[in-house]
């Protein structure tokens, strides 16, 4: 395809495009320049400034209320924000006493849980050894005075008897 324009035009196409939008941004300006000088700008800029002091009060009515969400105790407690916050900080040191009597209650929780336990095993044994106090005094009374002397007797080889009659009381 050869080029029906023979005319040489030393500026690209790109140059070219440049040059039109310079050419319109120079229109605009002329137009807005008079627009201003007869007194219609005036009119635009004042509701452009009401549109955006419209945004800006939108804007802090939508702050105020996300602030004001966030500032909710349970809001604070489930975020985490509640430790950052200026009241809360202060008291720091209360929350840490607060958590050492804790550690401490529960330490001290466990001591008495064992020492109720050593005393349940103490008293199972002080148990055991009456009952074992108890079986030794049994054999140790076990034996009476007949069944001592019945012993003897037979380690000296001498039958014990029991009488076969009963004797007759005397009376006087």
């Amino acid at each position: 395809m050869r080029a029906n324009n023979d005319e040489f035009n030393p500026l690209t196409e790109e140059e070219i495009e440049a040059q039109r939008r310079d050419e319109e941004l120079d229109r605009r300006i002329r137009r807005m320049v008079v627009r201003v000088n007869s007194g219609e700008a005036d009119e635009e800029i004042a509701h452009d400034r009401e549109l955006e002091e419209q945004e800006q009060a939108e804007e802090q009515a939508k702050e105020q209320r996300e602030r004001k969400r966030h500032s909710g105790l349970s809001w604070q407690i489930f975020s985490g924000t509640i430790l950052t916050s200026r009241g809360l900080s202060s008291v720091y040191r209360y929350f840490g006493a607060i958590a050492v009597m804790c550690f401490v209650s529960i330490v001290v929780m466990f001591a008495v849980l064992y020492a109720d336990l050593e005393y349940s095993r103490m008293e199972n044994d002080v148990q055991l050894l009456r009952e074992r106090s108890i079986r030794l005094q049994e054999q140790l009374h076990r034996r009476t005075t007949h069944q001592a002397i019945s012993d003897s007797l037979a380690a000296r080889g001498i039958n014990l008897q029991d009488p076969r009659k009963t004797k007759a009381v005397l009376e006087e």
